[in-house]
């Protein structure tokens, strides 16, 4: 069994998480992608336990060539790297490929099959196009710290590098779409995607509500701003839920499962408009009669009805829960020195493969030697160009 991508060799020059999450995509699709770090290692490699997760989750299944691009023998081998690749995918920042005279212009001028693929904090064509891009500054300059937090409180960031990682499934499906177009027509292509444009657009319904209406979202904590209950949590006996029954029929349903009829026919709560206004005084006795059962109980009482709700869950409880271990989404890998540890699948699947069979992330440089034979260079060079710390392998 095959891949899609079967035969496709992908030069990855990315490090951290948008443009490696990228490229763990096209792996898991079937390419060859080899990932090109500095001879000192990409900077999740220098960054703690926070940077051997995004290596783990990123990387699986790649080869790696650790390479000194500042260096004219390190340049050449790269160059030799990308005349043999499909595509070409970098996340450093603006004008450092270039410097290498390994930009996109460049590249395409002599391979205009090549698809060269570049995701940036802020974007390529606007004046911040020289800052330095991360998750962060993306979830700040975007809005969406803004509508994140309490009301009274002080703007959140979303608990995780969301931008970052949702950055990764746009730019492959971006850089998807200019394979297929290259199959059907032969010619190459430039993607592009930013970390800014992504976390602006996640925001769809906040933005089509603001472009509507000309009002500015605002922090207000759980719930919805224009349907009630909606997102709204519930404290249980022994935790919380969190339930959305803003439509007429389920918001009916919500009520009667609670034994609260009158609610539904409430003046102050008969209308989606009319729940919004009166938010608080609608939470009070919906929580009360939550607070009477465990969340266990809660959620066999809800969702068995059609009523849309979900158990808070801690990240331990995540691992047990047995609809997430249904998906096969957490994955046993083996590190370079054989030792087995967990990571993360993809969260898809294709009836024509099965499901993924990985090898962890590789060791810095793992792969040097076996890609440098498979272009052509002698033993002798190799080590030539080792000795020299042109090209690192791993120890």
């Amino acid at each position: 069994m095959t891949g899609p991508l079967d035969g496709v060799r992908v030069v990855d020059f990315g490090q951290f998480i948008a443009a490696p999450a990228a490229t763990q995509i096209l792996v898991d699709l079937g390419a060859d992608v080899i990932k090109v770090e500095p001879v000192q290692g990409e900077s999740s490699r220098l960054i703690g336990i926070y940077g051997e997760a995004i290596l783990r989750n990123y990387n699986r299944n790649k080869r790696c060539i650790a390479l000194d691009l500042k260096d004219e023998q390190g340049i050449r081998v790269a160059r030799d790297l990308i005349a043999g690749a499909d595509i070409v995918v970098q996340n450093l920042r603006p004008g450092v490929m270039e410097s290498f005279g390994l930009g996109a212009e460049q590249v395409r001028a002599a391979h205009p099959s090549v698809i060269y693929a570049t995701v940036s904090g802020f974007g390529l064509h606007g004046p911040s196009k020289y800052r330095p891009g991360l998750d962060i500054a993306a979830q700040a300059e975007s809005g969406i710290m803004w509508v994140t937090g309490e009301a009274d409180g002080e703007p959140q960031r979303v608990g995780f590098p969301a931008v970052d990682a949702v950055a990764g499934h746009v730019f492959a499906q971006a850089i998807l779409g200019a394979y297929i177009r290259r199959l059907r027509t032969g010619e190459g292509d430039t993607v592009e995607t930013s970390l800014l444009e992504v976390a602006v657009h996640l925001q769809g319904p906040n933005w089509g509500e603001y472009l509507i209406t000309g009002i500015e979202p605002m922090r207000k904590g759980n719930g919805q701003a224009t349907v009630a209950p909606a997102a709204d949590v519930m404290p249980t006996r022994d935790g919380a839920i969190v339930v959305s029954a803003y439509s007429v029929v389920h918001f009916d349903r919500l009520c009667s499962l609670l034994g609260l009829p009158d609610v539904a026919r409430d003046p102050r709560f008969d209308t989606n408009e009319a729940r919004v206004r009166n938010r608080p005084a609608l939470l009070e006795l919906l929580r009360a009669e939550f607070a009477k059962m465990t969340s266990d109980e809660a959620m066999t009482l809800l969702t068995p009805n059609g009523v849309v709700a979900g158990r808070i869950s801690s990240y331990g409880e995540v691992r047990k829960n047995p609809d997430v271990e249904a998906t096969g989404i957490f994955i046993d890998v083996a590190d370079p020195s054989g030792i087995e540890h967990t990571t993360l699948g993809s969260p898809w699947h294709l009836g024509s493969i099965p499901r993924f069979s990985a090898t962890g992330a590789p060791a810095l440089g793992q792969h040097t030697a076996e890609v440098l034979t498979e272009l052509g260079y002698a033993a002798a060079d190799i080590d030539d160009l080792t000795t020299a710390g042109v090209v690192g392998a791993s120890r």
